[in-house]
């Protein structure tokens, strides 16, 4: 069923807007809500000037049991529209994620991680009372216990130099040129930069996904979702940030599918055997393989076996074997001889996993 409200802006209240949405129309909800705040008055800064965004009227709530429950009922009005497999990202400070936490537990989310977001230039605590805010923190949960979340590990890692991405993850506030302004001051007192959105959509979603922002306001998600290839629905309520977010997305170029793509799982790939090479021809029975340095060889067999001097069996067995080592991986382990260079078999799995598309 086609979406009617697929990569548009809906002006309006968050929960009125997201119950006439229907039943899992979405991927994935990013909600960057209010933080309830709950000061007493304005905050200034040394020279007297106010800090943006501690008395907008829309931080503004009577008491924590009123905060409670407009947070519960977009969550759950969140949670209906998720797909079975979708996921909740929310991002908060500590004036309001632990209430947020403990609801999104309570309506039968399933947390997966919390992501601890490390401001390299984080705002001073002008009245030296407490420490320097240096941090926000997000919490990425599945629709349910059951749901099989979209996690794109490979491509996280090979983008982390190879490391296994951690849950801390150092960035800087949005500041220079991505700032909106408006007559020289801040159009919005909070906009997210757009490399923290990135990171959450390259790592939880895939492109033709749909990205819910039930409090959109100058549209830092659907910006990147448009040009990560994804789509957006964005909810806001104020006239002025929702026209601001629509120049800022119409100005947004999409990268090409190709470009797009995450780099795809090895699990999630066509299983594919050794014999199957043989069986193709792209390697013929009595062919030799090499180690790296070809201080190893071995000779390719009929069935899809490999014989080197005392050992014989898989390409994973012979080739711990000659290595006197526990485990091997054979398929980056042996290489073919081509035009007087050697190459690794995997690259003819690779061939064979092409045919199978």
């Amino acid at each position: 069923m086609a979406l009617p409200y697929k990569d548009t802006i809906l002006r309006g209240d968050c929960i009125e807007r997201l119950k006439a949405l229907p039943d899992a129309c979405v991927d994935l909800v990013f909600a960057d809500p209010p933080y309830n705040l709950q000061l007493g008055g304005g905050l200034t800064r040394p020279d007297q000037s106010d800090v943006d965004g501690v008395t907008d009227e829309w931080d503004q709530f009577e008491s924590f049991q009123a905060y409670d429950a407009f947070c519960k009922e977009w969550l759950a009005e969140a949670r209906r529209v998720l797909k079975p497999n979708g996921a909740l990202w929310v991002i908060g400070s500590y004036h309001n994620i632990f209430r947020l936490g403990a609801a999104i537990q309570d309506m039968g989310y399933w947390i997966q991680n919390d992501v601890v977001w490390v401001k390299t230039n984080p705002m001073p605590n002008f009245r030296g009372t407490r420490f320097a805010n240096a941090h926000e923190t997000l919490i990425w949960a599945g629709r349910d216990k059951k749901s099989r979340l979209t996690f794109n590990y490979h491509s996280l890692k090979a983008a982390n130099e190879d490391v296994q991405m951690r849950s801390d993850w150092t960035l800087p506030l949005c500041t220079g040129a991505e700032r909106l302004k408006t007559d020289g001051r801040k159009t919005h007192p909070t906009q997210k930069p757009e490399a923290l959105l990135h990171r959450v959509l390259t790592a939880t979603t895939n492109p033709g996904d749909i990205v819910l922002d039930p409090f959109f306001g100058t549209g830092t998600t659907g910006a990147v979702a448009k040009r990560l290839g994804r789509h957006f629905i964005g909810i806001e309520r104020d006239e002025t940030y929702v026209v601001e977010a629509q120049k800022r997305i119409d100005a947004i170029v999409p990268a090409a599918a190709t470009d797009a793509a995450p780099l795809p799982s090895p699990r999630r790939q066509p299983r594919v055997g050794f014999g199957q090479v043989i069986e193709s021809g792209l390697l013929a029975p009595g062919a030799k393989l090499y180690c790296p340095k070809r201080k190893h060889v071995a000779r390719v067999k009929a069935d899809g076996t490999l014989s080197a001097t005392a050992h014989q069996g898989s390409i994973h067995k012979v080739g711990a074997g000659v290595q006197n080592a526990q485990s091997c991986n054979g398929w980056t382990f042996w290489h073919y001889e081509d035009a007087g260079k050697l190459a690794p078999i995997d690259s003819l799995r690779s061939v064979i996993r092409k045919g199978m598309n």
